[in-house]
């Protein structure tokens, strides 16, 4: 027997069990404070014991023969998603709805070029009135075969139309990704219990759940969510997650009774309508929501302005 199986305890060949001592367990003594704190759940389930050795080989830092880690923490961290990734449904990746990339099937095909040409993105949805009718998605090779051919633009973008899958927010990540291998379908539009259009997903986004965030060419150097300004005040991207913005700027940003995720949901809550360029929203806690970019869907950016002293001191009181 290995000295592996004797220190996680494994069957032997006689059939007995090989219970490792106490001081060969590293992680025995965290987990039995865990236990005394919280409780044991006893969950013996086949990926807790996996993330348990996971836990336990990250805290050892084992090498291979070569002396190079034997596990990296990237690999860790992939395996750590794996792990994890049945417990996601379509919903919780998906590009919400305002951040959706589509056009109006009538559009012109000078527009379908433009919109490829700007968005470097190889799929786009094709909508008929509003985005919650999608007739299906235009890919990038279709399009631009005809200008590199130099053929007349089609008036009717119908035969170049591919069908996406359309699937409800409340199916597995899991479910999804065997769905689109087995039918070769890229792109997934969402739908909620409403049969609108709740958002999309790529075979990207699903593969980013395991290797993490993957970055291309054609994407935007990241912006940072939160950034501090002088006096206090803040500015905030809109779909800056309410958790978030309590932990860097004030808990008091997320006590709202509603059901909001993000700082621009709760600017529209505190409005009640969507809120306009330069709106200033006036919060319970006394930090104001001013409006710094919207349009006529949704609010983009806002700027958070600290209570005024006063107010801070009534507020104590």
């Amino acid at each position: 027997m290995t000295d592996e199986h004797k220190e996680n305890g494994t069957v032997g060949t006689s059939g007995r069990n090989m219970a490792p001592k106490d001081d060969e367990e590293p992680g025995r003594l965290w987990r039995s404070l865990k236990a005394l704190v919280f409780g044991d759940p006893e969950d013996n389930s086949l990926r807790a014991q996996i993330e348990e050795v996971i836990d336990d080989h990250e805290n050892e830092a084992e090498t291979d023969r070569t002396g190079s880690p034997d596990l990296s923490p990237l690999e860790l961290e992939m395996l750590r998603n794996m792990l994890h990734f049945s417990e996601n449904r379509v919903d919780d990746i998906a590009v919400p709805r305002a951040d959706i990339i589509a056009i109006e099937e009538s559009a012109p095909f000078s527009e379908y070029i433009a919109i490829f040409s700007e968005h470097g993105h190889s799929r786009i949805p094709v909508y008929r009135d509003n985005l919650d009718s999608i007739v299906g998605m235009v890919h990038i090779k279709d399009i631009f075969a005809i200008v590199a051919k130099g053929l007349d633009h089609p008036s009717d973008i119908s035969p170049y139309l591919r069908q996406p899958r359309f699937v409800p927010e409340s199916m597995g990540v899991l479910d999804l990704l065997a769905e689109m291998r087995a039918t070769r379908t890229h792109l997934a539009i969402i739908f909620d219990e409403y049969n609108g259009t709740e958002g999309l997903v790529t075979i990207e986004d699903i593969v980013e759940e395991i290797v993490g965030e993957i970055e291309d060419e054609h994407d935007d150097e990241p912006v940072p969510m939160l950034v501090r300004l002088e006096n206090g005040v803040w500015e905030a991207d809109a779909r800056a997650e309410l958790d978030d913005v309590g932990e860097a700027i004030d808990p008091a940003l997320e006590e709202i009774d509603e059901d909001v995720n993000t700082i621009g949901g709760l600017s529209f809550v505190l409005a009640g309508h969507i809120p306009e360029i330069g709106e200033r929203l006036e919060h319970p806690s006394g930090w104001t929501l001013e409006i710094m970019e919207a349009d006529d869907r949704r609010v983009t950016r806002l700027r958070l302005h600290p209570p005024k002293p006063d107010a801070m001191g009534a507020k104590s009181d």
